[in-house]
């Protein structure tokens, strides 16, 4: 469990009611701190369960039920005080049940969920909708359906809400048909019914069946777009996102707190900086919203978007903050090459008592890395286990290998890999092998690009970089073999694709993709750019083109990349002197690096590229990872 800031509960003035009904403002008091002091921290939680035994409440079958669903929430996932709680304050009833089914469910402890449903029975409480949901949502945590359906077909009457929770049941263990075939048998389908249907397709995979489901709706409430926005964010389509929201926005439908979180996440994803400013001046309009998840959405939105400063203001001005709120602004600051600034935020944390975890660790050892800063990096790997217990994981010996290798320590890399106390996955090696392109060295390159083969023969970004490295070294005939090697093996290569967001609009650009309206004018300008960049001097690195042709079709092939046709768009598109910011799938290649600095400088523009690897802040030919990324 992740330690966080502890924050005393304030004084319940209740009197002893022993036995004897709730009052409806005490009643409130308890729920409401249950609902709001006690979602962050197990102490909290615990300061409150005492309040409630002192003063009697637990006989209160709502604030009981209320408590034992805050244990059995998934941060505490703490099974053991569940069953403290109901074995020492009170006889288990309806009420109990359902959340006890649920916290046997998160928490998989089948042989108890065996136990409390064998309880169940003895009580002759199956018949009740309530528990017969509960028990088909634990039944399906398990994996176990079959169970799951008799509890549906034989404790009497299906009613809508049962027949959902084995819908659901079925698709969280993927099976589609049986959900399928259910949903079709019902006759009295509610909203609730079609929601879970969008929301399990989706997260099977199956985006365009959730979306035809989901335009096929007579009714829709906030939880169905929510479902299908969410479906579409976690199968990475970021822009039929955005488009479900707008669409949302145009039905004037309130979107919930949820919803803006994930729709800030596709904001991220996209670069979409205009939409997600709207988010947040709607945030400030219902500050109700503005919690931790909330706000470290917003962070996160800014800082992806390139607009670092925005996402520090969002940080500085929110109250509540979790640590996942620091881990946010620390990878953020390290994305940005920030590495001091991130490293002093690292360490205010802690003087504020939160603890780091596992994914602040990542973030600092990668803010290291992109610096240059070895024997910070070095320090912080060994204070890991040292003063924060905390193991460290493969994650962040890739960090290290990343560290050195990228400081042209090839050699300190490799032995640190033959040093660790795990077997080496595809990411450490993958890491070093990007060190070996970045330095030129074809030989390990070589070596450690074999043994990548073998571990992810699917993997394509693996065979570019190893042509790559055999390109810079100009070894053809590897190059071919590589590439024919993919063939053999059916390896398709990611397409690079660059966008850039304006007014709200995402444009998407790709190699030789010209469906977008405004290409003519984009080729025109591309065209018009180049030129004045070679009269700067500029020279194409042909190094970069994967293939043994003419040194013309070369330079023709760079010229297209992605980035510099985004480029080229926001140049026409955007007022002299305004920000361009470009959001590329692929890292930045070493030619479109030097023309982008080059650019800057020529058109006095600010460019702000975000690629796979990190962010790169051009402005009068300069860039902000010192040519170290």
């Amino acid at each position: 469990m992740q330690a966080t800031t502890t924050t005393n509960l304030p004084p319940l003035h209740l009197s002893p009611t022993e036995n004897k009904p709730t009052s409806q403002s005490s009643q409130k008091a308890v729920l409401d701190l249950l609902n709001t002091k006690c979602t962050s921290s197990l102490q909290n939680l615990k300061q409150l369960h005492a309040v409630i035994l002192r003063n009697g409440h637990f006989q209160d079958h709502y604030i009981s039920g209320t408590l034992l669903k805050c244990y059995a929430n998934h941060r505490f996932s703490n099974l053991d005080f569940a069953f403290k709680m109901v074995s020492a304050n009170s006889r288990p009833n309806k009420f109990t049940y359902p959340t006890l089914l649920k916290a046997c469910g998160i928490a998989e402890a089948t042989k108890e969920g065996l136990q409390v449903h064998a309880h169940v029975i003895k009580q002759r409480l199956s018949g009740d909708g309530h528990i017969r949901s509960a028990g088909i949502q634990m039944y399906s945590a398990f994996g176990y359906v079959v169970e799951a359906r008799r509890i549906l077909d034989e404790d009497g009457e299906s009613d809508v809400i049962c027949c959902n929770a084995m819908i659901d049941g079925y698709l969280k263990c993927g099976d589609v048909d049986s959900a399928k075939e259910l949903f079709g048998k019902m006759e009295d389908r509610s909203v609730g019914s079609w929601n879970t249907m969008v929301s399990g397709l989706a997260k099977c995979g199956m985006v365009k069946e959730a979306r035809e489901l989901f335009d096929d709706m007579c009714e829709k409430d906030k939880i169905s777009w929510s479902a299908m926005i969410d479906g579409y964010i976690k199968g990475g389509y970021y822009k039929e996102a955005l488009e479900v929201f707008n669409v949302m926005q145009r039905e004037e439908i309130k979107p919930r707190k949820f919803a803006l979180s994930s729709v800030l996440a596709a904001c991220a994803n996209l670069g979409a900086l205009d939409q997600g400013r709207w988010i947040h001046a709607y945030v400030k309009k219902n500050p109700n919203f503005l919690d931790a998840v909330v706000g470290t959405a917003l962070v996160d939105m800014y800082v992806k978007c390139g607009r670092l400063d925005l996402a520090w203001d969002v940080f500085e001005e929110l109250k509540e903050k979790e640590t996942f709120t620091w881990n946010a602004m620390i990878c953020g600051l390290a994305m940005h090459g920030r590495a001091e600034d991130a490293i002093e935020l690292f360490f205010k944390m802690q003087s504020e008592k939160f603890r780091p975890n596992e994914i602040t660790f990542v973030g600092i050892l990668n803010a290291c890395a992109h610096k240059g800063l070895v024997d910070e990096g070095l320090k912080i790997l060994e204070s890991m286990e040292k003063f924060c217990d905390i193991e460290p994981k493969m994650e962040h010996y890739g960090c290290v290998v990343d560290l050195l290798g990228r400081a042209g320590l090839l050699a300190e890399a490799e032995d640190f890999i033959f040093s660790m106390p795990v077997e080496p996955n595809a990411a450490v090696w993958g890491a070093l092998l990007g060190a070996c392109r970045i330095h030129g060295n074809a030989e390990l390159g070589e070596r450690v690009g074999k043994i990548l083969l073998q571990l992810e023969p699917q993997n394509s970004g693996r065979y570019a970089l190893l042509s790559n490295i055999y390109a810079k070294a100009g070894r053809w005939d590897d190059v071919a073999n590589v590439r024919k090697l993919m063939k053999e093996r059916g390896v398709k290569t990611t397409t690079g694709t660059s966008m850039i967001d304006l007014n709200g609009v995402v444009h998407e650009f790709k190699m030789g993709d010209g469906s977008h309206p405004e290409m003519k004018s984009v080729y025109i300008m591309l065209k018009s750019m180049m030129e004045r960049l070679e009269m700067e001097g500029y020279m194409p690195n042909t190094s970069q083109v994967l293939f043994d042709i003419e040194e013309e079709e070369k330079e023709t092939a760079l010229r297209h990349h992605s980035e510099k046709l985004a480029i080229a768009f926001g140049l026409i598109n955007t007022n002299p002197g305004s920000t361009i910011r470009i959001v590329k799938n692929l890292r930045m290649c070493e030619d479109c690096h030097s023309a982008v600095k080059l650019i800057s400088q020529v058109y006095s523009r600010k460019i702000i590229v975000r690629d796979r690897a990190r962010y790169h802040h051009f402005s009068n030919g300069e860039c902000s990872c010192k040519n170290f990324w």
